[in-house]
């Protein structure tokens, strides 16, 4: 089937701040109090400037299907963009309860804020959310990118100008900052790897911006408009999410804030400052569909670039099928299947914030291999596809993507390696449990893709079905 060209520059910009930013990020970092300005900077520096660039360019050059799939296949061969392809979707179906309980705790700050610490209204929350996102997607990529687009505009720009402006409105009519303007403040202690853990949450907070690539055969002109998105979406992100970090950790003393429902519960307190409680509730639903927004962004980007690989003969045929909308019907049916199965770990955690945050961790360190895979894949299309067009191209020759693609690449292998060592500030319960649960999901989640090939048949390349 034909892919129609339904996005635009506006449409594909609002996808990418949808994927990456989230207000459900901003009190991960706020933890850092002002120190969280310097980590700020070494992820931008170090991760989200080489991922925007080194994807702008493999995306112009090769706009075809499948995004990172294409890019790593190209560059390293089949079995190792399958490898790529597979972890961009798996450590989504990992996250996605992350962002999923933290939806379900703002909404339960418009009636009962009590229950955003209740694992079992959380799992339910998460499983019904999740469905949804599901559907909504299923209607196809117009639709799926418009709900992104109002996702972002309803919950998270005009809350994050709420949240910005009340907290600057906060410093200036002199009332207590829980955070120190200095320079002490700001140089953060490095000589604890624990001190770091919180950087791989911060980096997984401006992950995502080739995830759009997958919907690449959408654009209008992707030669042309990608770079512009990539762009236009990346000041967005960090504007946004700069301010409103420092706004909560200003407001919020570090002891209180939630990973799960803090940024809803500063702009409670907030509001209640300012005698506007009353609107509360409204605002928990706004953030709420911001962050819907996101979870329909990511249940249709990975699964697309899934499917290219799918269609390749890496899937049985039943995982080939798309909708007359051009959607992956059954590689999203699939995913919530295997959603719903990791959900299950918000029962077994000894508290939300747990649950949060080994989920968090696991999801940031398969998607950093991901990353490792693609920088890899942008210094050998160098040499191996020197003269395929990119629209963008990253200057100074080889010696530029080398710079960019090598800064990209330590900073996702530290990251990985300080996702090991737990957070003072978040309780993990047995470090044992902890250590394992990470360990032991990287190996078998790397292993995987492995594994099904070693079971793939002839019948696995059969033409791609079309359902109703």
């Amino acid at each position: 089937m034909k892919s129609k060209r339904t996005l635009n520059i506006f449409l594909l910009a609002m996808i990418n701040v949808a994927a990456i930013c989230s207000i459900k990020n901003w009190p991960i970092t706020a933890e850092y109090g002002f120190s969280s300005l310097f980590y700020f900077i070494v992820s931008i520096a170090l991760f989200f400037i080489p991922v925007s660039l080194v994807s702008a360019e493999l995306a112009t050059g090769w706009p075809e299907r499948g995004g990172v799939y294409a890019w790593v296949k190209a560059a390293m061969g089949h079995r190792a963009g399958f490898l790529a392809a597979w972890l961009l979707w798996i450590e989504n179906v990992v996250w996605y309860p992350t962002i999923l309980s933290f939806i379900a705790g703002t909404i339960a700050f418009s009636f009962n804020p009590d229950l955003a610490s209740n694992t079992l209204y959380l799992f339910g929350m998460i499983l019904g959310t999740f469905w949804l996102a599901t559907f909504v997607n299923l209607l196809g990529m117009k639709t799926s990118g418009w709900v992104s687009s109002l996702g972002v505009i309803i919950g998270t720009v005009i809350p994050g100008i709420l949240i910005i402006g009340l907290g600057i409105a906060w410093m200036f009519s002199g009332k207590y900052s829980h955070i120190d303007f200095t320079w002490n403040a700001f140089v953060p202690d490095l000589s604890s790897p624990k001190q770091l853990a919180l950087l791989t949450g911060v980096l997984l907070g401006f992950a995502g911006m080739e995830m759009s690539a997958v919907h690449a055969r959408d654009v209008k002109n992707p030669q042309r408009d990608y770079p512009r998105a990539i762009l236009f979406s990346a000041l967005i992100i960090v504007i946004l999410s700069l301010l409103g970090t420092l706004a909560i950790a200003i407001v919020i003393p570090q002891a209180e804030i939630s990973l799960v429902s803090g940024g809803i519960e500063a702009i409670s307190y907030f509001l209640k400052t300012y005698h506007l409680g009353w609107t509360i509730p409204i605002v928990a639903i706004m953030v709420a569909f911001g962050a819907m927004g996101g979870v329909s962004t990511w249940a249709a980007g990975p699964s697309k670039g899934l499917l290219a690989a799918a269609q390749d003969g890496d899937f049985p045929p039943i995982l080939h099928k798309i909708n007359k909308n051009n959607m992956p019907i059954a590689m999203l049916i699939f995913q919530g299947i295997i959603v719903t199965i990791i959900s299950a770990v918000f029962l077994l955690m000894p508290n939300v914030n747990s649950s949060f945050w080994i989920l968090l961790v696991l999801a940031s360190q398969l998607y950093l291999v991901m990353y490792i895979m693609m920088f890899m894949a942008g210094i050998i299309l160098r040499y191996t596809r020197p003269n395929v067009k990119r629209a963008y191209k990253i200057p100074c020759g080889n010696f530029g993507m080398w710079l960019v693609a090598g800064i990209g690449i330590l900073g996702s292998l530290f990251a990985v390696i300080i996702g090991f060592f737990p957070p003072d500030q978040v309780e993990t319960g047995n470090l044992l449990f902890f250590e394992l649960f990470l360990f032991g999901g990287m190996i078998i989640f790397c292993a995987m893709p492995f594994i099904i090939l070693l079971f793939k048949k002839p019948s696995w390349n059969e033409p791609t079905e079309h359902s109703a």
